[in-house]
């Protein structure tokens, strides 16, 4: 017995079935939203802006911008704390990390960022790039940067006098964006 056609019309009313139920299925798939994943971002928060950087897998709260440190545009570098915040001009914070001072630190006080060097050999022998001059003490220059491999500084040779504040590169690349010349800096305890 030869093979029976459909006729045209049972081919289109076929075709129109199983698009709609392919477009029901995605319809519903839509609705459950995005599967989960292990690289899924957590919801915003108040403190969104602020973008401490920590290892991964640590819980750590941002700080908050030491009382005293003045108002507007500025970046703010804590001695005691070791962290430096980086202020917009409404007084928010936008981003705050752990740093490595050098032997000499300046005394709190208000400086301003002057030069500005994109890269160099530090005091202690190490590749440095996003160098952002903001004082001198004891004779050397204070400077904010960070080494070109991604390492933390070393500890420095015996009697060796360093200036150089250093950060993970990626908080030296943002201290670069973000500290201009005639950007304030405000050293506090």
């Amino acid at each position: 017995m030869p093979a029976r056609r459909l006729p045209s019309w049972a081919w289109v009313t076929g075709l129109t079935a199983a698009a709609l139920v392919l477009v029901a299925v995605l319809a519903v798939k839509a609705d459950e939203g995005p599967e989960p994943t292990a690289s899924a971002s957590p919801k915003p928060s108040a403190s969104a802006g602020v973008k401490p950087s920590a290892s991964p897998g640590k819980s750590e709260q941002p700080a908050a911008v030491p009382d005293g440190s003045g108002t507007g545009r500025r970046i703010v570098y804590s001695l005691a704390q070791r962290r430096v915040w980086l202020v917009d001009a409404s007084d928010a914070p936008r981003r705050t990390f752990k740093v490595w001072p050098g032997t000499v630190g300046p005394e709190p006080g208000n400086y301003t960022v002057g030069t500005r060097r994109e890269a160099a050999t530090g005091s202690d022998g190490v590749e440095i790039e996003h160098i952002v001059y903001f004082a001198v003490a004891s004779g050397v220059n204070v400077a904010f940067s960070n080494a070109v491999d991604g390492s933390s500084p070393p500890p420095p040779a015996s009697g060796t006098t360093t200036g150089g504040v250093r950060m993970k590169a990626a908080d030296g690349n943002a201290v670069w964006k973000f500290g201009t010349a005639g950007t304030t800096v405000a050293v506090v305890k």
